[in-house]
């Protein structure tokens, strides 16, 4: 990797194209170097990871609002459109609606991989919008499903390493600030696009998804699905806008006016930046890891933790028993899921589930209590609104620790974590006292997930809205993903049981 220094210039400073960070992204995603066969195989299991979550989200209200908007946008000309999740194969609508309805019911259940570092990220996130251009251009340009791989291998690439170093959300901006640079990048590899195209598509990208993190903060709403969605909308536009020759702000991080003095670290900022240098191959992929579990990230060890507990010490489960629990953990995890944040919401059984998934003294409480998780089940209202959660919920608080805020920030993988230690005072005066680093499913954890436990997480959310033929003809055609031709990258999607989605009345808008 080779580390680009990133600073604010003076507009009479005339900082060289060359020198631009938006113009090293291209550099990057122009590089035609082949993709190992390690990163090919987390790429396949990212498409089925990330087709799980958006079954088991079809009927959910955000992704029905969403898809209904994408049906009104037919199949546009230059190409023969992409596919919805959901629809049937032959139902074909324009690429940037297709980038946005299945970028919706992919977030929706908050539930696919992640990458936390400087700042956060779902890089699954990317797959949506790439994937819906190679299937709107794969006949017209030949592409195949090893072009899909290199695209998404770049989207991967560019988000994790722009997440490594460059924090949003010290400035209340949305991390979704970095996927439209790095969906934009990975549909310029998918096309093979020249450098100065990508470069003006990485601009207008990013110069159109910057926003402010309230969608995370208090009473989350449904757009907590449609951010990213939108990122990856945004982006599809934006190489198109570049292909046919228009252009972006530059330079649109280090200018005067731009995001990094207006938006970050100010004008006297400075950042080091790793990408791959040419003829490097990208691997950022496997620095990412998944959810066993539906909620934010860095609740996943804790679940874990909490089902142990659960077991070991069942008596913790009853609020009459415990005085108190307190985690002990992260800047973040206290600041922005704990009880550091000063939301109210994280503490109201009759919050949204957008909020819930962002409380970890809710969740912590009810996998306590239940010993599993569960996507729906967990968030229902009545099991929110059950009293003896409420009460052991009330006595469950966090604060923060230097060390594991030290090893959250960590760069070595081996001691990066994103877990902590919880004591809990029983009203006998006893304490139990235990800590996780990492969730049972992280690559260092006590069961991590490979190829086996991704078919399993697609075939259990898939079971009850998907015949059983459609699950195997799935999985069949996404662990060929690389062979793949044009046309069946038109088949790489998820069609509902018969019925299904007439269950759900769709939504009256504009279109």
């Amino acid at each position: 990797m080779k580390f680009h220094d990133v600073r604010v210039h003076r507009s009479d400073e005339n900082l060289a194209r060359e020198g631009q960070l938006a113009w090293k992204i291209a550099e990057v995603a122009a590089d035609p170097v082949e993709v190992s066969a390690e990163v090919t195989d987390m790429v396949i299991n990212r498409v089925i990871d990330n087709a799980s979550v958006a079954a088991a989200s079809l009927t959910r209200k955000p992704v029905v609002s969403a898809r209904s908007q994408a049906i009104s946008h037919p199949r546009s000309t230059g190409g023969d459109g992409a596919n919805i999740f959901g629809t049937d194969a032959a139902i074909r609508v324009s690429p940037e609606w297709a980038a946005w309805a299945n970028g919706v019911a992919v977030r929706e259940l908050d539930y696919h991989d992640t990458f936390l570092a400087a700042e956060y990220s779902h890089p699954g996130d990317n797959i949506p919008p790439i994937t819906a251009v190679a299937q709107h251009l794969a006949a017209e340009r030949g592409l195949t499903g090893r072009d899909l791989v290199r695209g998404i291998a770049t989207g991967y690439e560019i988000q994790v390493d722009l997440v490594k170093t460059i924090s949003l959300h010290k400035h209340k901006i949305d991390h979704v600030a970095h996927l439209g640079p790095s969906a934009a990048a990975g549909i310029g590899t998918l096309l093979g696009l020249d450098a100065e195209t990508v470069f003006q598509a990485v601009g207008q990208a990013l110069h159109t998804t910057t926003a402010t993190r309230q969608s995370r903060k208090g009473e989350i709403s449904s757009w907590k699905a449609h951010a990213p969605a939108f990122a990856g909308k945004m982006a599809v536009e934006a190489v198109d806008r570049a292909m046919r020759g228009e252009t972006s702000p530059t330079p649109i991080y280090e200018g005067e006016d731009g995001v990094i003095a207006w938006l970050l670290d100010g004008p006297d900022a400075s950042y080091s930046v790793p990408l791959p240098e040419a003829g490097e191959a990208k691997r950022a992929i496997l620095d990412t890891y998944t959810k066993e579990h539906s909620a934010e990230y860095q609740a996943q060890a804790w679940i874990d933790l909490a089902r142990k507990l659960h077991r070991e010490y069942p008596e913790v489960g009853n609020p009459d028993n415990v005085a108190s629990v307190v985690i002990h953990t992260s800047h973040h995890t206290h600041y922005v899921i704990g009880s550091g944040a000063n939301d109210p919401q994280k503490y109201d059984p009759t919050a949204s589930r957008e909020t819930l998934d962002h409380s970890i003294p809710y969740i912590f409480t009810v996998a306590l209590q239940d010993g599993a998780w569960h996507h729906v089940d967990s968030y229902a209202p009545a099991r929110a609104g059950r009293p003896d959660t409420v009460a052991l919920w009330q006595k469950t608080t966090t604060v923060e620790d230097a060390e594991w805020t030290r090893r959250y920030h960590s760069l070595d993988v081996k001691e990066k974590a994103f877990g902590g230690r919880v004591v809990i005072t029983l009203t006998d005066g006893r304490t139990i006292t235990d800590e996780i680093a990492v969730a049972d499913a992280h690559p260092l954890g006590a069961r991590p997930f490979g190829r086996a436990e991704y078919v399993n997480k697609f075939r259990t959310l898939a079971a009850d809205v998907l015949e059983a033929d459609e699950i195997e003809r799935f999985l069949e055609l996404a662990q060929r993903l690389p062979e793949l031709d044009a046309h069946d990258l038109g088949l790489l999607t998820i069609a509902a049981r018969p019925g299904l989605l007439k269950e759900t009345p769709l939504p009256k808008g504009l279109f």
